[in-house]
């Protein structure tokens, strides 16, 4: 158990590096290029863990990390651009932390991980989390944005459980820089056609940049697929809505966003969601229910 949760706490690197890296975005990149710095995001992330590595990829490797490189970056990161162009960035949020229930159901199909109820119940109580933390009752919904974000939220979902699945004999760092290396290299052309020209950048945007490549990117990924490689899928993705808890509570500390009471019960339901979801409680929810079905066997309570 020990060990589980020194996993999942290198798990957790990764959404909260993501739920900061919108904060660094916006205040500090270039809002009119987000093709473009998804590129240079995942490009130079990607080449920095294979120097650390020097492993290059070998046989089905080559194909495996250009469809991971797709669904977990490329397509990833323009399919997000698309709903953020589209959809208010609560409901975003809200569609996105329906992926611990896909990962879980994906995963069931591809590598036979049956979902427990308790990581079913954390997921929903989780979501319902994020609804109250982000959502706002005036804010329009567009269906193209919806679908968007949706596509979004099961490609990677399916691309997470195929890493896991294909990946037990190679290592992290180098799984993790041939799908960023893939998924910035198809980036590339969609830059090019949507946006011409790469964006001019003053020195604030280059620090951005370096903190989204070597943190937001090149750790949080690896530290991700690290999860994965030792947790269910179900635990990694419920780990994953530490991601909007994150956004919400820099905008507080950081940009002088208000907190209110919706706010703080959504962030003690996430939590609670989260932590319904660790292997860690497996011992005192099974003690909770022999507790609960003795005296309705008839048997007296321990």
């Amino acid at each position: 158990m020990e060990a589980t949760s020194r996993w999942a706490l290198v798990t957790a690197i990764a959404p909260v590096a993501w739920g900061s890296n919108y904060f660094v975005t916006h205040q500090y990149l270039p809002a009119d290029s987000p093709l473009y710095g998804a590129a240079i995001r995942a490009l130079p992330a990607g080449l920095l863990l294979l120097l650390v590595r020097r492993t290059l990829p070998r046989g089905s490797w080559w194909w495996k990390s250009l469809v991971l490189g797709v669904l977990n970056v490329g397509a990833f990161f323009a399919l997000i651009y698309v709903a953020a162009q589209l959809l208010p960035t609560s409901v975003a949020a809200t569609i996105m932390a329906t992926s611990p229930v896909v990962m879980m159901l994906i995963a069931w199909a591809a590598v036979a991980e049956r979902p427990r109820v308790a990581q079913l119940t954390g997921a929903g109580v989780g979501i319902a989390g994020v609804g109250l933390m982000v959502l706002d009752g005036g804010a329009a919904v567009n269906a193209g944005g919806v679908l968007a974000s949706v596509a979004a939220m099961t490609m990677s979902s399916l691309g997470y459980v195929l890493a896991k699945k294909w990946s037990a004999d190679v290592d992290v760092f180098s799984l993790t820089s041939w799908q960023l290396i893939a998924g910035g290299l198809a980036l590339l052309p969609f830059a090019v056609a949507v946006e011409g020209a790469p964006p001019t950048v003053d020195a604030p945007a280059v620090l951005g940049f370096a903190y989204v490549t070597v943190v937001a990117t090149a750790v949080a990924f690896a530290a991700w697929f690290t999860g994965l490689r030792h947790l269910s899928a179900g635990t990694v993705g419920l780990v994953g809505l530490l991601n909007p808890i994150t956004g919400v509570l820099l905008g507080a500390a950081v940009a002088g966003e208000s907190l209110g009471m919706p706010q703080i019960l959504g962030i003690a339901l996430v939590f609670v969601g989260i932590l319904l979801g660790q292997p860690i409680l497996r011992p005192f929810l099974r003690r909770v229910r022999r507790r609960a079905a003795g005296p309705a066997a008839g048997q007296p309570a321990r």
